[in-house]
């Protein structure tokens, strides 16, 4: 993107446009339906129905207003009042309100506009709103808010990255998880579990990107986990500062990685050149996280000892040091989700990437919303890996826009578009 220093004032004038950004149905059984333009019309296939719960979900990154004065030399090509909060601040409730998502998913909310504003305008439009603010002085957090028409609010948790007990794990970054149950006449009322997360940017460090990601999976397992030993379905919304097909992206969507002789700057697939390409270390964080290579939290195991004259014999310590030595040496990661993005992340037609965030130095994609997928034809089998997942069908997701498209309007931030990220939405249905 050009400066604005760089770039004539009347061509920057023809800047003011709007850019359309349609529904697509994607209903599995009617994948060719064409797009939908308006966000009030509905497939006919798609219909609402008293055996299915429907709703909808928006991730956005509103842009932090004191990282945005932080890092000025990244909106250069924007004009100055467009980057004040009294301006942008409206424009972004605007894009909330005219989208009307049953639950948000918010990053980078500035605490002390989440209290005086952001929250109250919420509330008024029927959200009830969970905040976590980034530890340390960090100023600002992720918000989940969720329409009391829609949910009843069943856990609030909370996952702090930062460890002090841990060198690795000396970044601020946080999660939210909330457990909803949809409010909806039916006597095995089921839930759904809503993450939100923001994870560190630093392209170069992605031992704590993939360690953050291991914290957030392990608490979502917690929570997300029924008594029938399955799991709730499951949407994970944020900025993962990933690209798509980077081995963080991949180990989402297929619930293992093999890190093996993996640079720490190839995780994130944002660092191109040749700087910090230091091998992750195996495992990549240590013992006392009580988080497994599976991303589940460690029941802490104690040998459990008789009373006897004896210690324990040669024979047992040994068996003790074979299993303590093969965790230390797994360089396999693995998750229980069966998760799926809800954007294809290029253009099926040209093959030209979407885009999620864009400003002075980059146009690339780093939001998310992943979920619980429907398993169709999948034949269950004895000792599977994946423990059973309640499954979502995704009706419709709002289309996304190339860099070529952004740059019609003069990048992000610009006189309608708010923040440095397009907000995500999609449209779920839970079969009841």
């Amino acid at each position: 993107m050009n400066s604005e220093g760089d770039e004539p004032s009347s061509k920057r004038r023809k800047h003011r446009g709007t850019i359309e950004r349609n529904w697509e149905y994607v209903c599995n059984h009617n994948k060719e339906n064409a797009k939908i333009l308006g966000d009030k019309n509905v497939d006919p296939k798609c219909e609402d129905s008293e055996n299915n719960f429907d709703f909808s979900v928006m991730s956005y990154n509103i842009l932090s207003q004191d990282l945005l004065e932080d890092n000025s030399h990244l909106y250069r090509h924007c004009r100055r009042p467009v980057l004040h909060w009294s301006f942008r601040f409206p424009n972004i409730l605007k894009e909330i309100k005219h989208f009307d998502a049953d639950v948000l998913c918010l990053q980078e909310v500035q605490e002390d506009h989440y209290g005086a504003e952001i929250r109250p305008s919420l509330e008024s439009l029927g959200y009830h709103c969970e905040y976590k603010m980034r530890t340390g002085r960090k100023p600002d957090g992720c918000a989940i808010c969720f329409k009391h028409s829609k949910f009843s609010l069943l856990s609030v948790n909370p996952v702090e990255f930062y460890r002090r007990d841990i060198p690795l794990l000396d970044r601020d970054n946080i999660g939210l998880v909330l457990l909803l149950q949809p409010k909806i006449p039916c006597a095995a009322s089921p839930t759904i579990c809503v993450a939100n997360t923001h994870l560190l940017y630093n392209p170069r460090r992605g031992d704590i990107k993939l360690t953050q990601l291991a914290m957030l999976l392990a608490e979502i397992s917690s929570v997300a986990h029924q008594k029938d030993g399955s799991f709730c379905p499951i949407v994970m919304c944020g900025d993962f500062n990933s690209v798509p097909g980077s081995p963080l992206y991949s180990f989402i969507k297929e619930g293992r990685l093999n890190y093996e002789g993996l640079a720490i700057g190839k995780v994130s697939g944002q660092e191109q050149s040749s700087r910090g390409q230091r091998i992750l270390s195996i495992p990549i964080w240590p013992p006392n996280l009580g988080i497994s290579q599976n991303c589940v939290y460690e029941v802490q195991q104690v040998p459990k000892v008789e009373k006897s004259d004896g210690d324990l014999t040669q024979t047992q310590l040994e068996k003790t040091e074979v299993v303590v030595t093969a965790e230390k040496l797994s360089s396999n990661l693995q998750h229980h989700f069966s998760l799926s993005s809800v954007y294809s992340h290029y253009f099926p037609d040209t093959g030209i990437p979407e885009v999620t965030t864009c400003h002075s130095r980059s146009a690339i994609t780093v939001d998310y919303i992943f979920y619980s997928a429907e398993k169709e034809g999948v034949a269950e089998h004895p000792g599977a890996e994946v423990a059973l997942v309640g499954g979502l069908k995704l009706l419709a997701r709002l289309s996304l826009l190339t860099e070529q498209d952004l740059q019609t309007v003069n990048g992000l931030p610009n006189e309608n578009n708010s923040s440095d990220h397009l907000p995500l939405l999609a449209k779920f249905r839970l079969e009841l």
